[in-house]
């Protein structure tokens, strides 16, 4: 059964990649084309019925940003069913909030580092 970039889901990807928000654009200028520790990292790419901001398929990894919906009673449950979703197939989501890619992208960059390797 086919899981990623389900093409009912490619209107809405590609309307993503156009409008990266202004967190997920500074992260993508660190992990694109490859340059992150030699990884290959996918922005908005689908698994399931679900769109990943980021996803690099070597390791099996989502990095998900989270801005001010994420934090609601709905957009959490929303968030807790998707992590299980993506764990019980084997992909490993580490999240961050969008003003820490502001003030602290070194972290986030390590702590995506330090998850290489890790499922």
């Amino acid at each position: 059964m086919k899981l990623n970039n389900l093409p009912k889901l490619k209107t809405r990807r590609t309307e993503l990649r156009k409008a990266l928000t202004p967190a997920e654009a500074t992260l993508w200028k660190h992990l694109q084309n490859s340059q992150f520790e030699g990884k290959k990292f996918r922005r908005q790419h689908s698994v399931g019925n679900y769109i990943l901001d980021f996803y690099c398929p070597s390791e099996k990894l989502a990095v998900e940003l989270d801005g001010a919906g994420h934090f609601t009673e709905e957009g959490v449950e929303y968030d807790e069913k998707r992590t299980e979703f993506l764990k019980s197939i084997g992909i490993k989501v580490i999240r961050f909030e969008n003003e820490n890619v502001f003030k602290c992208l070194d972290h986030v960059l390590e702590e995506i580092k330090r998850n290489f390797g890790v499922s």
